[in-house]
């Protein structure tokens, strides 16, 4: 029997190689803008055509290469960065494996233009699927421009599982966000289609921050330094009341390197615990810079992950220096009320001599069984005792202020209304209930317990209905019909409201805009990354809404429902609409309000269902009431 082992041709062993290194064009576009950050450019460009997919071009101003060097560097394994084994332990540059180069030259065709400063001429290589196809010298400015045509041309397969350009574009547009943060010094500039995206110019970080995610940014950081003899660390993080449903904007760098990290994530969400509950994340840009010896970053490909030498310890120094950091700038309140600086503003600057007492009147002649006239005499005798207190608002007044009845008329009629039968009350029919079934309520009055269920009685005993729950499940239903059928109905709004989001949720809004229109909002396109929403659902309308916060939270709830369940496009955007429109715990229900409440959650395909999937109803039998008498 013959030999079956062999070796794999070239080709075929980068392609295999490509598809660790390179998964989708957002890859190759991280590692060509850190190839040109390792080249020294203070200058970086990046072109993209139909998301990366038709053409991505990075041009630097860094320092060029050779003819050789030019040539050498689609080979695999070729670098710069490493010569022998022990300089994996000093690593400081963001490439080093020297397969980048090599995995996108097998599965595109790729044209590069390069030159040194002290170089008259540069060089221009052209290859296609592995292969160079052309070498010659070329004039060029200083520095590289790579560019990658048809990604994937060669590997259909993989070319037919890249997502829509609007998604490829979001992934690109993550990989571009981290690398010109942890680089602020270096000005980029982003263009897709012919259009530009991002123009930023070399600047702190904190105005990099606020370069990319928007101007509202400025007012919701706060620093972060601390410098020890294990590590360094200096960042943002963000204000509690600024946290959002999603993780996309927390940032970890490990010596300028974007890194994912759990372990330590969960250290700087310990130090928010009192302050986050825990659906919420907060926003972080956070650098740690520590000795190459003591982490190992040759862990996978993509570099994002890491092992640290001493764990415990930088877990400890992160949670530490943001926990002080809040506390510093009166996010948390200290626990030595003697130094608390936060009651400073309360200290009236006057002197005592120049403080007057309040002086309290009153009517000695009030009689509260007197006519209606004496009654309206005394109200108003105790408005004028009201406004020696400034006129503050005890609630009493706007309550006499509605009724307009003097207090002591037909007062002795109260206790004749015990005397009478109680009147019968409306009986109140659920949609599919008939009058034998276990679950119809009897003739009594609906009840509401602590703001947050709904009790009514039911001929088998008593059954009990979240209320929050209900409505999102009312809601998602009723949004998913509208998103089906195209017609939901939107209420013009008196003062349009206009909403900025960062470009990468921007571009998110811009695809999802016909399906957002389809659930009742009226929205249009309103300039560089900002939009108008001229209406909302109808169904919204009698809320007190702020349109632009139910619009953020509307994305930031669609984003959390793709990555967390995987939902396609439409149930994602109908389960963040009810969850963010739904009523909340703790919002007092009339009796209207809660028997409409419960006719519309039993006309809902599944009713005992949250979309979550916890139950809506719970019920419990005059069984179990007695056994827990004892009965």
């Amino acid at each position: 029997m013959s030999d079956i082992i062999q070796l794999l041709p070239e080709s075929v062993a980068n392609q295999i190689a490509a598809g660790e290194v390179v998964q989708r064009p957002a890859s190759a576009v991280k590692e060509l803008m850190e190839n040109a950050i390792d080249a020294g450019a203070n200058k970086i460009q990046l072109i993209l055509k139909d998301a990366g997919k038709a053409l991505i071009q990075v041009i630097d101003n860094g320092c060029g290469m050779s003819v050789s060097d030019a040539r050498k560097c689609f080979e695999r394994h070729a670098t710069s960065k490493v010569r022998k084994a022990e300089d994996l332990f000093a690593i400081r540059t963001m490439g080093f494996r020297g397969e980048a180069m090599a995995s996108i030259a097998a599965i595109a065709q790729v044209e590069m233009k390069t030159r040194r400063y002290e170089d008259e001429l540069g060089t221009l290589i052209e290859i296609e699927g592995a292969t160079i196809t052309k070498q010659e010298p070329v004039s060029t400015p200083q520095g590289t421009s790579i560019s990658i045509k048809n990604l994937f041309f060669n590997t259909p397969a993989r070319r037919n599982f890249l997502k829509s350009n609007p998604a490829e574009m979001r992934h690109i547009m993550d990989e571009f966000q981290r690398v010109s943060l942890a680089n602020p010094a270096i000005a980029f500039t982003l263009h897709h289609d012919g259009m530009e995206i991002f123009r930023l110019p070399s600047s702190a970080l904190k105005q990099r921050i606020v370069h990319l995610f928007g101007n509202n940014y400025n007012e919701r950081l706060i620093p972060v330094e601390e410098d020890t003899t294990i590590i360094n660390l200096k960042g943002f993080i963000g204000k509690p009341q600024f946290a959002k449903k999603t993780r996309g904007e927390q940032f970890f760098f490990v010596n300028n390197r974007f890194i994912k990290d759990a372990y330590l994530n969960h250290a700087l969400n310990k130090a928010y615990e009192d302050l986050l509950s825990d659906d919420n994340f907060p926003f972080y840009v956070l650098f740690i810079d520590i000795d190459p010896a003591k982490i190992d970053v040759n862990v996978h490909p993509t570099k994002t992950e890491i092992k640290y030498l001493d764990e415990k310890s930088i877990y400890a120094i992160i949670h530490s220096a943001v926990k002080r950091s809040l506390g510093r700038f009166n996010i948390s309140p200290t626990i030595d009320f003697d130094q608390e600086t936060a009651f400073s503003g309360m200290i009236s600057p006057k002197s005592l001599d120049e403080i007057i007492p309040p002086s309290i009147s009153f009517n000695p002649d009030f009689n509260p069984f007197a006519a209606e006239k004496t009654a309206d005499k005394g109200f108003s005798d105790f408005k004028n005792t009201e406004s020696s207190f400034g006129g503050a608002d005890t609630g009493f007044r706007n309550t006499e202020s509605r009724s307009h009845q003097p207090v002591a008329k037909n007062w002795g009629s109260l206790y004749e209304i015990s005397k009478e039968k109680p009147a019968e009350q409306m009986k109140m029919e659920l949609p599919g209930n008939g009058p034998d079934d276990k679950y119809a309520p009897l003739q009594k009055q609906l009840m509401q317990l602590h703001n947050k269920y709904i009790i009514s009685q039911i001929k088998s005993g008593l059954m009990l209905i979240d209320q929050q729950a209900a409505h999102e499940r009312i809601l998602y239903e009723r949004f998913s019909i509208n998103l089906e059928d195209r017609k939901g109905a939107s209420q013009q709004s008196l003062f349009p409201q206009t909403v900025t989001l960062s470009p990468n949720d921007y571009e998110l809004a811009k695809s999802l805009l016909d399906d957002i229109k389809s659930l009742g909002f009226e929205v249009r396109e309103f300039g560089k990354n900002t939009l108008v929403i001229e209406g909302i659902p109808v169904d919204l309308g009698s809320n007190q809404i702020n349109e632009t916060q139910l619009f953020e939270h509307l994305i930031e709830g669609f984003k959390n429902s793709q990555q967390e369940l995987k939902l396609d496009k439409r149930d994602a955007l109908a389960r963040s609409m009810a969850k963010n429109s739904a009523i909340k715990s703790g919002v007092v229900l009339g009796q209207q309000e809660m028997n409409m409440l419960i006719e519309q959650l039993f006309a809902c395909k599944a009713p005992n269902f949250s979309i979550s999937g916890r139950p809506v109803i719970q019920t419990m039998s005059l069984t179990e009431i007695d056994r827990k008498f004892d009965k």
